[in-house]
């Protein structure tokens, strides 16, 4: 095999959505897989829609998933520059071969010429295209457009007869008829390229061997296929890859929920979540497990694998699949993912004390098995940082007769205690289960409610402690004069 050189060719404007950060993982898996080259062109051609921020969205989105790439900005190679916008000469270059091989000609047609031209046609039940009235215009017909002040385009002569082959290594041979195809427009009328010819000038200069793409370009093939041809060079391997679709089979978009990579960064996932989870969008491995690890998936990954069959985003595998990362992770790196957040919340400072640290740490470590996304962990400890709020179930226990009294108890008990230890609250526990003669979970409840708010925390021992002694004796005599209110009412 021909050394393997495949690229992620993006036009900068707007985010890194989901679908093109799957084609990036496919195209950046197989050149892992094969130890080739993995290039990133920007194609900025679009002066007016192309933005620096949307440049940058790519990066950031390409390197929080660390899809790291070979060449391309800041990593210049020998195949630069890597910005359309900087190539412009080169194109113009090769549009002047294709003139002068009589492979493309100058077209002054003005848009509302053209326009008419293509209602001419579907009201005579024809498909529109266009119809070569500037192939072989006269000298003296030039300059007449000239003198009008029309500016051309420059539009490619293509085959009208036979047929372009795609020998495609997903969907297998697709054919196309030359006569579908008519003389479309590679340098338009401002001098930029149009797609179709800049992207076949930048992969053959660029020495692409294989073109992973989403299969929205296969309609684009056959023209692409016809200018290497033209031009005399060697047309790389093609693989179109399957659409993404929402949960109701339709294609993926906004109203499904968050498109934009960094916005799942936002919403709390980790990257190698949604990694592995990208992967397997349209690509499968015979494995009893789906969860890869970036080393796996390179392992693992050809075109073998890949479906022809759209694929569907399930928001709640996703979901699931980050709720196992995170129980994974080291309680480390979680308290540091989860950071960003609680200050977001106003829940913590952004300079913790090594004791604050230390508290939080253990904080995450309680939480850990309950996250799914790492933006939960703002609602799921509020109540260690703040103060408490009661819930509808909070104030169901502590209407109760005995909440009151086991908490005015604890409270006067925990005071004296001589250590705040789990052992010491487990024997206080113990105590009071054989004084009030209740079950733990009577005691529980209650004591819950007062000090978190909540029906639901981690372990009471383990709360209280992460809690503190005097804000738990402050929140146990709140807890029972509220008790002693609901209960008045």
């Amino acid at each position: 095999m021909q050394r393997v050189r495949v690229r992620f060719a993006p036009s900068p404007t707007g985010y890194l959505h989901v679908g093109g950060a799957r084609t990036a993982l496919f195209n950046w898996l197989f050149a892992r897989h094969y130890g080739g080259d993995f290039i990133l062109r920007i194609e900025d051609t679009d002066l007016v829609r192309s933005t620096e921020e949307s440049v940058q969205a790519i990066f950031d989105g390409l390197t929080w998933l660390g899809l790291d790439w070979d060449e391309g900005p800041g990593k210049d190679g020998d195949h630069g520059p890597y910005y359309q916008t900087e190539r412009l000469e080169i194109y113009r270059r090769y549009a002047q071969e294709l003139i002068d091989k009589g492979r493309a000609y100058y077209c002054y047609c003005s848009p509302e010429e053209l326009d008419q031209r293509r209602k001419e046609l579907l009201a005579a039940g024809q498909a529109p295209r266009y119809d070569r009235k500037c192939l072989g215009l006269s000298a003296a017909e030039v300059e007449r457009y000239k003198a009008e002040g029309r500016v051309p385009v420059i539009r490619f002569k293509a085959a009208e007869v036979g047929r372009t082959i795609v020998d495609d290594l997903v969907r297998g041979k697709v054919v196309f008829e030359n006569e579908v195809v008519d003389d479309f427009v590679i340098v338009k009328s401002d001098g930029m390229p149009t797609y179709n010819f800049a992207v076949v000038v930048d992969d053959h200069l660029m020495e692409i061997s294989h073109v992973i793409r989403g299969e929205d370009h296969l309609s684009n093939t056959p023209k692409q296929i016809q200018l290497y041809e033209a031009l005399g060079w060697e047309v790389p391997q093609f693989a179109h890859i399957s659409m993404i679709l929402g949960p109701d089979k339709t294609k993926l978009s906004k109203r499904h929920g968050a498109t934009s990579v960094i916005q799942y960064k936002d919403d709390g996932y980790l990257p190698e979540a949604l990694l592995n989870y990208l992967a397997l969008l349209g690509w499968s491995y015979n494995a009893t497990d789906n969860l890869f690890t970036k080393e796996q998936l390179i392992e693992y990954f050809t075109l073998d694998g890949v479906s022809k069959n759209p694929a569907v985003f399930d928001y709640a595998k996703l979901q699931w699949m980050n709720g196992v990362y995170i129980r994974q992770t080291s309680v480390e790196r979680l308290t540091d993912l989860c950071r960003p957040f609680l200050e977001q919340a106003g829940l913590i400072t952004r300079d913790l004390s090594p004791a604050e640290l230390a508290r939080l740490t253990k904080i995450v470590a309680e939480m850990q098995t309950r996250l799914k996304t790492l933006n939960e962990i703002a609602d799921l400890t509020s109540y260690f940082f703040t103060d408490v709020e009661y819930d509808e179930q909070a104030l169901k226990n502590l209407r109760s007769e005995l909440a009151p009294q086991v908490l005015e108890r604890l409270a006067a008990d925990l005071e004296g205690m001589p250590e705040f230890t789990q052992a010491a609250l487990e024997a206080e526990f113990a105590k009071l289960m054989e004084e009030f003669d209740v079950k733990l979970g009577k005691l529980i409840h209650p004591v819950r409610a007062a000090v978190t708010g909540r029906a639901v925390s981690p372990g009471i021992y383990e709360t209280l402690l992460l809690i503190g002694r005097d804000e738990v004796l402050k929140r146990l005599r709140a807890g029972a004069a509220k008790a002693k209110e609901l209960l008045a009412e």
